[in-house]
């Protein structure tokens, strides 16, 4: 009976250890004097996956290889920018209020940036290499969205890492474990730096950054299928991307219980710019019937450049010389 007892007591223990999802015990680590970051480790493979599926797409639809990677070079750090600048704006108490460091708002790879400021200034660098490259930027945008929601999902995998972007209390079995993080040079308290010493958590949330993880990754799957389904174009799979992934950020922002400017009384500013967006997103996706456009392969155009460079070479007849104007 006392072994029964005991065996019992054994499997309730670990059933209610495994419950829960534990957080990293740091998000730093250091190769000699260089720290490794977590955070900033995710971002830079979000970007490799968004160039590497973006520039598949681009070439599939007719696009000239190489294109994505140097619109890349101009779209990748004005989106950095962007998002950090966002992130500012809607949370400057926490860099300018009282007890701040305005210094912080450099350091990016601590966390913090706001997709909506990465996406509009990302938008500008786009442009200006989608010019140079003579590519429309719809088009293009309709090839990166899909990528774009991938490199989303996994730059989430950073807010993991940091213990950040997380909801309320839970109690479900997919609650996620909060622990006390500490510099353990002074045994101050460091939640980006530091490392949890003690096992035990502080709190158990819900994950929303798996929310979002989960959420994004389903709409990326969804936008592939609408394109090759409805064939899509002119940016409308871009914007069926913006809509999809503010539906679900709006309930997931809902659940959020870190710090955020409020707006029109007590509601987060991410809430209000989630729902402006999904209605512009939507009705863009409404107003715009143009059918799908489709960039002619690399090797038909470099054949129709070579055929037009051999006609202008071509010597013009007396006649044609006696019908020019």
């Amino acid at each position: 009976m006392a072994g029964r007892y005991r065996g019992f007591v054994s499997t309730a223990v670990s059933t209610t250890l495994l419950a829960y999802l534990p957080s990293p015990d740091r998000g730093v680590w250091y190769l000699g004097p260089i720290p490794l970051r977590a955070y900033a480790l995710c971002i830079i493979a979000g970007i490799v996956v968004a160039v590497y599926w973006g520039e598949r797409r681009f070439v599939a639809c007719g696009g000239e290889p190489g294109t994505v990677v140097d619109v890349a070079v101009f779209a990748v750090p004005f989106g950095l920018v962007g998002g950090r600048l966002y992130h500012v704006a809607t949370d400057w108490p926490t860099y300018f209020g009282p007890g701040g460091n305005p210094l912080d708002a450099l350091k990016i790879w601590q966390g913090g940036l706001g997709i909506w400021g990465a996406i509009a200034l990302g938008a500008v660098g786009a442009w200006i290499g989608c010019r140079r490259r003579g590519v429309p930027l719809p088009f293009f945008a309709d090839a990166v969205a899909p990528g774009i929601l991938v490199a989303q999902a996994i730059g989430r995998l950073g807010n993991y890492f940091n213990q950040e972007l997380y909801g309320g209390p839970t109690a479900l079995p997919w609650g996620l474990e909060i622990y006390h993080r500490v510099d353990p040079a002074t045994g101050l308290s460091d939640p980006l730096g530091g490392v949890a010493l003690d096992p035990t958590p502080i709190a158990i949330v819900h994950p929303t950054f798996l929310y979002e993880l989960i959420w994004n990754l389903l709409v990326a799957v969804f936008i592939v299928w609408a394109d090759r389904r409805f064939r899509l174009g002119h940016g409308r799979v871009f914007a069926l991307y913006v809509a999809g992934y503010t539906l679900g950020r709006f309930f997931i922002e809902l659940m959020r219980t870190d710090p955020a400017t409020r707006v029109f009384g007590d509601i987060r500013i991410n809430v209000v710019v989630s729902a402006l967006v999904f209605l512009g997103a939507v009705a863009y996706i409404l107003i715009v019937r143009k059918p799908r456009e489709e960039l002619a392969p690399a090797d038909d155009q470099q054949a129709g450049t070579d055929s037009a460079a051999a006609d202008d070479d071509r010597p013009v007849s007396d006649g044609a010389r006696d019908r020019t104007p």
